[in-house]
C-alpha cells in the first residue's frame, strides 16, 4: 500500500525499527505513535510530510518490530524517551520537531521535559492527559486515593487483549473502528489490514503490555503496578509537571478530534465515566470516583505552561482518536501551518 521499507538500527539501548523519508530536507520531524499501535499508523502521512521534513517514524519498545524489552513504569515515560534520545543521537540529529499521539504525546512531553534544547516545536495529538490516564479527578488532576487506583494495566480492555492474543481480525476490526474513528467513517480495507497488523505486533507480557497490577478492596478494585506500558500513564508514576518550569519552552500545538472517545471528558476507558453510565457495577458515585475530565485537564496544564512563559495553540479536527487518518487534509494543513509558521 505504501512503498516505504522499514529500516533497523541498533542504538546504545536497543534495536529500533523505523520508517524514514525526506532525508534531503534540513528540517527534521520525529513522529511518536500511540498506545495499541505502531509506526504504521503514521504511514499515510509520510508522502506529504516527507515533502517538507526529514521524517522519522520509529516503533517504540514492545510495539511493531522494535526490540521487545521490559518497561520500567516507575520511570514514567523515561524508558521510551531515553530510547528515542538514543535513536536521534545514533542518526546525528541535533534538534527536531516532535509530534506525539496519545501515549506518544506523553512520551513527547517527557522528551521535551528532559531535552528541551533539542526540540524546536512540539505537536500533541490527542495526548495522554498530563496528570495521568485514569485515577485522577478535577481539572487540576488531583489523584484519587489510594494512588494508582483505577489506572494502569488493571484497566486494560480484556476483550481487546484476548483478540490480540488470538490474532482475531474480525474482533479487532470492530474494536479499531469503534475506538479510533467516528461512527460514520469508512475505513479503507487495505489500510485497516495494515493497522491491524500494527496492532497485533504488540508484545503481551506483564513487563511489556499491558503490565502488572494489584487487586484492592477499593472500587474499581485494581491498582497500577510498576512494570509495563499502561502503568507508565498512571498517576502513580507519571511526572510531567517539570515541563512547566523549563527555561526554554518550545511552542506547542494541541490537536484533538471532535469525536474522540478515548482521550475525552467522557472516555470509554475511564472507570468513573463507565460507572456513571451504569457499565461498571458497584460504582461508589461522583464524590468518591468521578469521571476524569481529560480535555479540561490538558487545557489547564497548557494554560499553566502559557502563564509561565510558553505558548500553545489548540486545534480541533473532525474525527475520532485517529483524526490524523480520518481527516488527513485538515490535519496536515493544521500541522504544517504550525511547524512552518
Amino acid at each position: 500500500m505504501f512503498e516505504y521499507e522499514q529500516e533497523y538500527i541498533t542504538t546504545s539501548r536497543l534495536k529500533i525499527a523505523y520508517y524514514r523519508a525526506g532525508q534531503e530536507h534540513e528540517k527534521k520531524l520525529l513522529l511518536i505513535h500511540g498506545n495499541l499501535s505502531s509506526s504504521v499508523f503514521f504511514l499515510p502521512l509520510l508522502p506529504v510530510l516527507s515533502q517538507h521534513f526529514d521524517t522519522l517514524i520509529p516503533d517504540l519498545r514492545c510495539f511493531g518490530h522494535s526490540q521487545a524489552l521490559a518497561v520500567d513504569a516507575t520511570r514514567g515515560f523515561k524508558d521510551f524517551s531515553d530510547d528515542l534520545l538514543s535513536l536521534v543521537n545514533a542518526l546525528d540529529w541535533n534538534t527536531c520537531n516532535l509530534l506525539g499521539w496519545s501515549l506518544g504525546g506523553g512520551v513527547a512531553m517527557e522528551f521535551t521535559k528532559a531535552h528541551s534544547h533539542r526540540v524546536e516545536k512540539l505537536a500533541l495529538l490527542a495526548p495522554c492527559p498530563p496528570y495521568g490516564f485514569g485515577g485522577v479527578k478535577n481539572e487540576e488532576g488531583e489523584p484519587i486515593h489510594p494512588l494508582g487506583l483505577g489506572s494502569g494495566a488493571g484497566s486494560a480492555n480484556k476483550q481487546l487483549l484476548m483478540a490480540i492474543a488470538a490474532q482475531g481480525k474480525d474482533v479487532l476490526s470492530g474494536l479499531l473502528r469503534s475506538f479510533c474513528f467516528s461512527p460514520n467513517f469508512q475505513l479503507d480495507s487495505e489500510l485497516e489490514d495494515l493497522l491491524i497488523d500494527g496492532l497485533t505486533s504488540i508484545e503481551l507480557d506483564d513487563k511489556m503490555f499491558p503490565g502488572d497490577f494489584y487487586f484492592t478492596v477499593h472500587w474499581p478494585h485494581v491498582l497500577a503496578g510498576d512494570h509495563g506500558v499502561l502503568n507508565t500513564m498512571s498517576p502513580k508514576h507519571i511526572n510531567l509537571k517539570p515541563l512547566l518550569e523549563l527555561d526554554h519552552k518550545p511552542d506547542i500545538l494541541w490537536i484533538r478530534g471532535t469525536d474522540d472517545v478515548i482521550v475525552s471528558d467522557f472516555s470509554i476507558f475511564d472507570f468513573g465515566h463507565l460507572g456513571a453510565m451504569g457499565m461498571a457495577p458497584g460504582w461508589p458515585g461522583q464524590k468518591v470516583f468521578p469521571s476524569q475530565p481529560m480535555i479540561a485537564q490538558t487545557r489547564h496544564f497548557l494554560n499553566l505552561y502559557e502563564k509561565k512563559g510558553g505558548h500553545y495553540l489548540e486545534a480541533v479536527v473532525p474525527g475520532g482518536h485517529a483524526c490524523h487518518l480520518e481527516c488527513q487534509e485538515h490535519f496536515l494543513y493544521t500541522l504544517l501551518t504550525f511547524f512552518n509558521g
